[in-house]
């Protein structure tokens, strides 16, 4: 199994965000791979809600890997992922609720809508050593209705 975790890499930063030379302290510091990562994963979503294909591929690994553990799919390779992108049906629209990143990893969870129909996903993310998305791992769980007996626990919402 591959190993997710890496060492965390510090930079120092001046007042404005800018790297500077010079001994690192833990106020002064920022995580650059969860950085680069999570900027990576919020453009891929813009990206994708903006259906600019091209700038889309841009966000991910030439052999990036997108699986799908509900249907059993997956989809390999950049110009494949974009395409199964690209030619998914209806006039989908999606929005992110959080993102929740560490470095070499982030997870989203995402509200879409295709017409009337509503969904949630969430999705993992893992990156490369130049910030592109190697990975892409999908839930989208269905709703359902509570078990009988739970009134008195809990709220409808």
């Amino acid at each position: 199994m591959e190993n997710f975790y890496q060492p965390l890499t510090r930079t120092r930063c001046d007042q404005v965000g800018r790297a500077v030379p010079g001994p690192l302290s833990v106020a002064g510091c920022r995580l650059v791979p969860m950085t680069d990562l999570r900027e990576t994963v919020e453009r891929f979503w813009a990206l994708a809600e903006a259906r600019d294909w091209t700038a889309f591929a841009d966000t991910l690994a030439e052999d990036v890997v997108y699986t799908l553990p509900q249907t059993r799919e997956r989809v390999s390779g950049r110009k494949r992922y974009v395409e199964f992108n690209r030619e998914y049906p209806g006039d989908w629209h999606l929005r992110t609720e959080r993102i929740v990143a560490e470095p070499g990893q982030v997870v989203t969870w995402v509200h879409v809508t295709v017409g009337l129909e509503e969904m949630y996903g969430i999705s993992f993310f893992t990156g490369d050593g130049s910030g592109r998305i190697a990975t892409v791992t999908d839930f989208w769980p269905e709703p359902y209705e509570p078990p009988a007996g739970r009134d008195h626990l809990s709220e409808r919402y």
